[in-house]
């Protein structure tokens, strides 16, 4: 498990409660090895393979017998001797028209779709771990950015207090600076807030009680923030249709269907019971022995509400299949689009940042040699401080789009 130093403002931040620093890998490994609603789901998968076992089962064969009781010609109890009477009697119930194949079929299907199930937990909450994770990591980040200035004031803030002590400067100066701070502080608490709720989702997926302080590398971030997909949007939508669990267990709804249909249709076929008895003295003659077999007429019950019922399921699902289909292609098209237009957005501003930093440092010094009025360089901070965030929060989008496309075509592009 990886550990960093933290920052001073982190342990304010986070307060007195244990806390760790992890990286996203680090946090998929805990969620993969300790969350609940996995390990639960598991249970299903098991539970849909007992019910194949279960499926294969035939029915168990029949047995009944009868001995004699009273004999009131030799008015003798249990006469079952040579010349008393006992008979023995076997039956096996044979399914008809396909009913236990389709059963079998039926019920690996279930287990098909278990795993798919599972599958898209898997998918839903590790999405939600990637985002939850970012938040975090971002609004550190904002914290951080937003802790250097204030730090930068608070040492303009004593310089002037002493400067307005000897009637250098006015005291609304003071003020101003110090409602400056005070904003940029409420800045920090608004964050603050946000990440906590984050975090909270960080501890429940991965199962801890400590608090996650999320680390990363910056620069390797800031690297693959322009670089584009290195697939069409045509071809993210066939890899989308080919793994994303949503849209395969629709597919294989209808293959359940279809396999249920088939079986109700051979429900309505009669099945056939076979047996063998054996006859001391009742039958015939003695010692008989007879093949026995039966079988019901259909003339009411042919399972056609079932079988309506079923055929109604699967035009369901047929139509289902279509709606998931467009739908993928839909979404994918909107995070193609996003994520786009994102990346443009931060080129545009990362060439205008650079120009940003330079000037920030400069009105600083301006400032501390009184080159620039106060109200000049307030509007600068604020102007700053609103162009940092808008970088930062365009950062975390551009990774959150991409952690989007991941999740919609089911696979790491990014």
């Amino acid at each position: 498990m990886a550990r960093t130093l933290v920052p001073l403002f982190m342990f304010f931040f986070f307060g007195a409660n244990a806390q760790t620093a992890l990286s996203i890998k680090d946090c998929e490994n805990l969620f993969q090895k300790n969350n609940l609603q996995l390990l639960s789901e598991q249970y299903n998968i098991a539970g849909s393979k007992a019910a194949v076992i279960q499926a294969r089962i035939w029915e168990q064969p029949y047995v009944s017998g009868e001995i004699n009781f009273y004999n009131p010609n030799n008015k003798q109890v249990f006469d079952i001797g040579k010349k008393g009477q006992k008979a023995l009697a076997i039956q096996q119930l044979i399914y008809m028209g396909g009913k236990k194949k389709s059963e079998i079929e039926f019920a690996q299907s279930n287990v098909q779709l278990a795993e798919l199930q599972y599958e898209e937990l898997l998918r839903n909450l590790s999405y939600q771990l990637k985002s939850s994770f970012y938040e975090v990591y971002f609004g550190q980040l904002k914290i951080k950015q937003l802790e250097k200035q204030i730090t930068q004031l608070d040492e303009l803030i004593k310089a002037y207090a002493v400067q307005a002590n000897k009637g250098n400067v006015a005291l609304k100066e003071v003020v101003r600076l110090e409602s400056l701070a005070l904003s940029l502080r409420n800045d920090i608490n608004d964050i603050q807030k946000t990440v906590f709720s984050f975090q909270e989702n960080l501890q429940i997926l991965t199962n801890t009680n400590e608090n996650i302080i999320a680390i990363g590398n910056e620069s390797t971030l800031n690297q693959q923030m322009l670089v584009p997909s290195i697939f069409t949007l045509s071809q993210l939508q066939e890899k989308a249709i080919e793994k994303n669990p949503n849209y395969l267990k629709a597919t294989k709804q209808k293959e359940q269907d279809e396999i249920n249909l088939r079986w109700q249709k051979a429900i309505a076929k009669p099945d056939l019971t076979l047996g063998g008895t054996y006859d001391q003295s009742g039958g015939a003659f003695s010692n008989q022995v007879t093949l026995t077999f039966g079988m019901s007429l259909p003339f009411k019950n042919k399972n056609r509400g079932n079988i309506r019922m079923a055929e109604s399921m699967l035009s369901k699902s047929s139509v289902e299949i279509d709606q998931a289909r467009t739908s993928l292609s839909a979404q994918l098209a909107t995070a193609y689009k996003t994520l786009n237009y994102q990346q443009s957005q931060l080129s545009i501003s990362m060439q205008s940042m650079g120009d940003f930093e330079t000037v920030y440092e400069g009105v600083i010094q301006n400032f501390q040699k009184r080159n620039i009025s106060l109200i000049e360089f307030t509007d600068f901070i604020e102007s700053y401080n609103q162009s940092i965030l808008y970088i930062n929060e365009i950062k975390k989008q551009i990774v959150l789009s991409k952690e989007t496309i991941n999740y919609i075509a089911n696979e790491n592009i990014f």
